[in-house]
């Protein structure tokens, strides 16, 4: 098994492959904006491909959990899972963030259902969803890893129950998570150039 990358060696790697694209068509402005959401189960590596993602882009990188309220958080911890009811209220937070970002911003954000891609999109139209998608074994092993996260491993069966693929009508993308982070943010970052 290949050593994981640190958070920071993630972010000097994509830092390294910004400059190289500096100068490349379709750099973030007010006028082409790019709103990405990297969205994906727990354990997907949301935040570190969203961080790397958002350092291509030279745009505003946020961890949607930052957003939930803390009876939310308490829930998960207890491994209570959120219902829509609990979630509504996060995804405004959320789609205001991105909709306030005049040359666009990343954030993470599982947004595992349409109903809430669409209320993502109605805040901020332009957003586009980028899924970090793997197989259960590899999403339980890295949230095995993880020691700083609320989520307790087995909540991923209920948000994989939950999972909504993107539909062919939605501005998305599947990506595959088994490659190196930065490999899967530069994936990531041509798909949305060339878009």
């Amino acid at each position: 098994m290949t050593q994981r990358s640190t958070h920071a060696e993630v972010i000097a790697q994509a830092q390294a492959h910004a400059e190289e694209l500096a100068h490349a068509e379709g750099t973030p402005t007010a006028d082409k904006p790019y709103h990405v959401v990297v969205m994906g189960v727990s354990g997907s590596g949301k935040s570190t491909v969203g961080a790397a993602l958002a350092t291509l882009l030279d745009l505003e990188f946020v961890d949607g959990d930052d957003f939930h309220p803390q009876a939310n958080i308490e829930k998960m911890s207890q491994g209570i899972p959120l219902t829509d009811e609990d979630r509504w209220p996060w995804l405004a937070e959320v789609g205001a963030w991105l909709a306030n970002q005049p040359r666009g911003g990343v954030v993470a954000c599982s947004a595992l259902k349409k109903t809430y891609r669409d209320a993502l999109l109605a805040a901020c139209p332009r957003t586009a969803f980028v899924h970090c998608t793997g197989s259960k074994e590899l999403l339980t092993e890295r949230m095995g890893q993880r020691t700083k996260h609320f989520m307790p491993v087995h909540l991923l069966d209920s948000q994989l129950a939950t999972l909504e693929a993107l539909s062919p009508d939605e501005p998305g993308q599947d990506f595959d998570i088994t490659p190196p982070v930065e490999e899967v943010a530069a994936e990531m970052h041509r798909w949305l150039l060339a878009r």
